[in-house]
């Protein structure tokens, strides 16, 4: 007879106080580990194609698997236009802290990578303490985006963009994804970003990256994968050039490529 696997379970935690508190989704689905854990993009949520094939995936492995939207996405509460990368990484943290046991796989998707590398370095300096009791088996990072909001936004803005959100707090950037919808881009969103950029210095996280990039990727180029992995350790990095994929990277083949990733590192 076989086990009857359980769906994965819909959560909901508070992250912050006062005026910042905010109430965060979570899906977690219970399995053996190496776990997975699922960082989405800028704009995105957690049952967007690439996040429910890898939930699939994980049922089918009965592998533990955490997902969840970052305030202002999906199923969390809170506003878009507060967000921040430190909130949306205090947001992480207290995910991971809560939902996480035992080794783990950080998936993430162009914002997420930025987000996976910030939570790796975090969990690197909890491994030593007595209350950490997750920690870290590898990254897989698909578009990554680390930096965006100063490197692919802020400095490839005209000056008249600049100049609107320097002024205004604000600027409604036309958008290709979703319902086509503007969104807005803010001033605090981009002086925050400063406090986290990561390309500027070694990044050693001690543990397998794969990285899988489009070389059609029109909102992430291609010479930024290359510039992350110049920042990182040489051992047991590898960079997975897609030469007709876009920035979704969810096609059947795309999808496949990153289930072997996640399957390769353990």
């Amino acid at each position: 007879m076989t086990d009857i696997i359980p769906d994965a379970m819909l959560h909901s935690i508070n992250v912050g106080e006062g005026p910042s508190a905010r109430r965060i989704a979570v899906r977690s689905r219970p399995g053996q580990g190496p776990g997975l854990v699922w960082l989405g993009g800028f704009k995105s949520d957690m049952q967007g194609s690439k996040a429910l094939a890898l939930d699939a995936w994980a049922r089918d492995h009965n592998r533990a698997m955490v997902r969840f939207d970052y305030s202002g996405h999906g199923e969390s509460g809170g506003d878009f236009v507060d967000g921040t990368i430190g909130r949306w990484l205090e947001e992480s943290v207290a995910v991971f802290e809560r939902f996480c046991d035992g080794p783990q796989v950080l998936i993430g998707s162009s914002m997420g990578g930025w987000m996976a590398l910030l939570l790796a370095r975090e969990i690197k300096k909890r491994q030593g303490e007595q209350r950490a009791k997750a920690s870290l088996a590898g990254l897989v990072l698909i578009a990554p985006a680390p930096d965006f909001t100063e490197e692919l936004m802020w400095k490839n803005f005209s000056s008249a963009v600049k100049k609107e959100i320097e002024t205004k707090g604000v600027w409604m950037r036309p958008s290709d994804y979703g319902d086509g919808s503007p969104y807005p881009i803010t001033r605090n969103l981009i002086e925050e970003g400063r406090n986290h950029l990561v390309l500027g210095s070694a990044i050693d996280l001690g543990c397998p990256v794969r990285i899988l990039q489009g070389a059609q990727d029109p909102d992430v180029p291609w010479r930024h994968a290359f510039a992350l992995t110049h920042r990182l350790p040489a051992d047991d990095v590898v960079l997975t050039m897609i030469q007709d994929g876009d920035h979704r990277l969810s096609r059947p083949q795309d999808i496949a490529r990153i289930l072997a990733a996640v399957a390769e590192i353990g």
